[in-house]
């Protein structure tokens, strides 16, 4: 995109990017996840075959010339700031270029982050020290590609004093989910609804309403005055869509920013994985021959931590035990012997032995399914070892009979806990 710009606004777009300072906030707990977040945060969850979520803030960041990032941990961030540090913390070079683990540690007060807005709060210290023009603070849980630097551009072109991300979605996917705008037709807004059961619809497009990505842009001096005064009043829950946004859209210049495709103008992909259904969606969507998330843009590459490990390995070529995976993403380390695959997900160091077939199903990392397995519709933990002969998601009230979680979509959560298998020796 910038590439098309005059040199000069080139120019601009890239002073600003390096005078920005980019929070993630990656503490959330990611309880419509259930099982799947039961160790670990929701930001922390595996995406995509080899990645995790967070990987996709943190690589926007690092594409837009956005390279002084701090990650605010908090809910059971073991192996988040694990993750962190073995894929992210090599880009630090110096005082412009740096990723920091930014954990909940009582900087400010004797307590745990309150919410969103206190977590900034408690670091606005650090903030001080490296004295940014501007200040984007990022969701650490949604899946997207995007460029900061044109947000950045506007922000200031529309002497903002708050920007806030936002992508136009379904009423029944944000009723209770997602803060919900109202803005002018300067894109000014207007009011703002946290999590509305039901929320208003856009003038003329009925069914569709306009809804935060969690992502904000704050010139760094307003941003000290509202967190100072959110964490002097006392009838607050110091969280930004809660407190801050409603009480500051009257009287100060806050913009709702577009969230579109750059080349097309369209709505550009975001998701909020927030559910299991919307995690298997997500995934599966990516077997597509044509899948609405390109992981294979060059020019935009999703930067992870993995582990060393050999190719992918198919073998078997007998009737009815042929290694094969047809429309399936396999990731290195993955073992298919005399298993089927289709339109399914082998996350990292997984392992399908003969006569399984394995269909429509995300199966994370370092994950065994045994001989004459029939697995459908499931998602399978990480470390999971599913015995021999067992169905998976062919029939539900046979799932719910073996302890295995059944979602609203009818999609199946198979974890080692539940199959008595106690990976993190809580018993």
């Amino acid at each position: 995109m910038n590439a098309k710009l005059p040199a000069s606004e080139r120019r601009h777009v890239s002073l600003l990017t390096r005078d920005t300072l980019a929070l993630i906030l990656a503490g959330g707990q990611g309880s419509r996840l259930y099982e799947l977040t039961r160790w670990r945060a929701k930001p922390a969850v595996y995406f995509g075959g080899k990645m995790r979520i967070i990987d996709f803030p943190l690589s926007n960041c690092i594409n837009s010339g956005v390279r002084r990032i701090g990650v605010l941990t908090q809910y059971k961030a073991h192996s988040l700031i694990r993750h962190l540090v073995r894929g992210w913390t090599g880009f630090q070079a110096g005082a412009r270029e740096f990723v920091e683990i930014l954990p909940a540690s009582q900087r400010v007060g004797g307590e745990w982050y309150k919410g969103t807005a206190d977590a900034v709060y408690q670091n606005i210290d650090i903030v001080r020290t490296h004295n940014p023009r501007l200040v984007l603070i990022l969701a650490g849980d949604h899946v997207y590609k995007m460029d900061y630097g044109p947000l950045l551009a506007w922000h200031m072109d529309m002497e903002a004093d708050m920007s806030v991300c936002c992508v136009e979605v379904p009423v029944e996917e944000a009723a209770g989910q997602l803060g919900v705008m109202t803005v002018d037709e300067t894109g000014r807004v207007i009011g703002f609804d946290e999590k509305p059961e039901k929320p208003n619809s856009i003038p003329g497009k009925e069914g569709i309403c306009l809804a935060s990505m969690g992502n904000y842009v704050f010139n760094t001096g307003f941003l000290f005055e509202q967190l100072i005064k959110d964490s002097d009043t006392v009838d607050t829950t110091h969280d930004f869509g809660r407190d801050i946004i409603p009480a500051i859209i009257e009287n100060y210049r806050v913009y709702a920013y577009p969230f579109r495709d750059l080349k097309t103008g369209k709505q550009a992909y975001w998701r909020d994985v927030g559910t299991l259904d919307a995690f298997w969606k997500a995934n599966i969507e990516l077997t597509y021959v044509k899948p609405p998330l390109n992981l294979y843009d060059s020019e935009w590459p999703i930067f992870t931590h993995q582990v060393q490990q050999p190719p992918g390995k198919f073998v078997f070529d007998e009737p009815g035990r042929r290694g094969e995976a047809v429309g399936s993403l396999v990731s290195a380390g993955c073992i298919v012997s005399g298993a089927s695959i289709r339109d399914s997900l082998l996350f990292s160091g997984s392992r399908v032995h003969s006569y399984t077939h394995v269909d429509s199903s995300v199966v994370l990392p370092d994950c065994e399914i045994k001989r004459n397995c029939q697995v459908r519709n499931a998602i399978i933990d990480r470390g999971t070892v599913i015995p021999d002969g067992m169905r998976i998601g062919h029939d539900l009230e046979e799932d719910r009979a073996h302890g295995l979680r059944i979602t609203e979509g009818g999609r199946t959560l198979v974890t080692a806990e539940m199959l008595g298998q106690y990976l993190h020796h809580t018993r």
